[in-house]
């Protein structure tokens, strides 16, 4: 009678001593500095059907003879992320989890999940709990925001109770290599000084400014216009279209267009000769009617509707 007696004392006690689903998920996160390493049988625990906890697991196969290159490249980003994450406040960071999975210790779910590449991405939302989510598909991380830390905290971010403290580490490489360029730049800088305190330099510099700028380069950059259109077009059809190539020559005819006017106002008044002076009159006129009537063109053949001309 004495055994089943002291049996029946220790129960409660070995049914106090069993830690629930999210208790294990915590411990492992902070044996693993914020990272779970998975396999078949975590997962399936991670990613529970009822869970009041949300987690992104890493899919990757950083095995030597999978060749995996892409997953060399993105595992130290996520592992800085799931670092970054570890240092929330532990009310918040209870709340999420960050996971690996190698393809060699969970192959199964590789299959079952129908994936046949790596690296990737999933976030699983709550099912239960205030932060329940109605979606049940998890999230799958885009790489074309790239493989880089910052992107993927952003991203992640969303799916979280607190955005992730992430900082990007300091990158000496491209503060050794900003200091390095520092003596070259001195350098340089004393021979072209003089070409830098010089008015006309600042004034041609100015005027092709202005020819581009009023020719569509910002127009073109907003939307992300082509250089050229198919088969070589230079030219878009319509108010609303612009090439790159076409802000080019539009402000290469604005430029002409402009140093004929001045030549006509500044410089032929200042020719003593008379019979230098009319024929400065007469060429620079030519070249105003022929480069206005090249302009209103290129006008009729983004608006074909337009029904007048020049030369032409």
């Amino acid at each position: 009678m004495l055994w089943p007696l002291l049996a029946l004392s220790l129960l409660p006690l070995s049914l106090a001593t069993k830690k629930s689903a999210h208790e294990q998920l915590v411990d492992l996160a902070a044996a693993g500095n914020g990272l779970i390493q998975l396999n078949e049988q975590i997962y399936d625990l991670l990613a529970s059907p009822k869970r009041n906890w949300s987690a992104a697991v890493h899919f990757t196969a950083l095995n030597p003879q999978r060749r995996c290159a892409p997953c060399k490249e993105f595992e130290p980003s996520f592992t800085a992320v799931a670092k970054a994450w570890a240092n929330a406040p532990k009310e918040h960071r209870d709340k999420h989890f960050f996971a690996t999975l190698d393809f060699d210790d969970g192959h199964a779910v590789f299959q079952k999940l129908g994936m046949a590449s790596a690296p990737g991405v999933h976030v699983y939302p709550p099912t239960e709990g205030p932060n329940a989510s109605a979606k049940k598909a998890p999230f799958k991380y885009d790489f074309q925001h790239g493989f880089e830390a910052g992107p993927l905290a952003e991203q992640l971010s969303v799916h979280t109770p607190i955005p992730i403290p992430y900082k990007a580490p300091f990158d000496w490489a491209r503060a050794g290599s900003i200091a390095s360029l520092i003596p070259i730049i001195t350098l340089i800088f004393r021979f072209i000084k003089p070409a830098l305190q010089n008015r006309w330099v600042w004034a041609a510099g100015t005027i092709a400014t202005s020819l581009v700028m009023t020719s569509g380069y910002m127009f073109t950059r907003i939307r992300g216009a082509p250089y050229s259109g198919p088969n070589g077009a230079w030219i878009a059809q319509g108010y609303q279209n612009q090439y790159g190539q076409e802000v080019q020559v539009i402000a290469m005819v604005y430029g002409i267009l402009a140093g004929s006017f001045l030549m006509l106002i500044l410089v032929t008044p200042r020719q003593l000769s008379p019979t230098r002076q009319r024929t400065q009159v007469y060429l620079w006129t030519a070249v105003n009617f022929l480069v206005f009537s090249i302009l209103v063109s290129l006008f009729r053949v983004k608006n074909p509707g337009y029904p007048f001309k020049l030369i032409l």
